[in-house]
């Protein structure tokens, strides 16, 4: 019989950034996990894409700072498989583009969509990330 292995050590709330040899992997990605940070991000500026929705707030001066980011998908998008992979590939295009593109000072929440997150084209939904990115910022960017 195998024996368990120990539980990998980790923090749940921080994703790796970039990769290794880039700079923008010094920068972490901090994971929301309160609602109310959910709930203020949704009141918030939206910009729709084809697999998801992206909802984006600069936060007060007296919030902690960093680059903020949270996912959601809801049981329209499916069974908790369904739900779990949505995530998954959200999680991955915002460690990807977030840093290069996201401003210090934001929360970002993606949102996926039933059908389409788990369907469309990986380098599509990173172009319309980066392309929602500069839609909310604007001439800050």
């Amino acid at each position: 019989m195998l024996a368990a292995s120990p539980k990998a050590e980790r923090d749940d709330t921080t994703l790796k950034a970039a990769p290794v040899d880039s700079a923008a992997a010094l920068l972490p990605l901090v994971v929301l996990q309160n609602r109310s940070d959910f709930l203020r991000a949704a009141r918030a500026k939206r910009v729709p894409c084809g697999a998801f929705l992206l909802q984006a707030r600069k936060r007060d001066e007296t919030e902690p700072g960093g680059l903020r980011v949270g996912f959601t998908c809801s049981k329209k998008v499916g069974n908790a498989v369904i739900r779990n992979r949505a995530k998954r590939r959200l999680r991955e295009i915002a460690r990807a583009e977030l840093p290069r593109a996201g401003l210090p000072g934001w929360d970002y929440v993606l949102v996926g969509r039933a059908d389409r997150t788990i369907s469309e084209d990986f380098a599509k939904m990173r172009a319309d990330l980066n392309r929602a990115l500069k839609k909310i910022h604007g001439a800050q960017t």
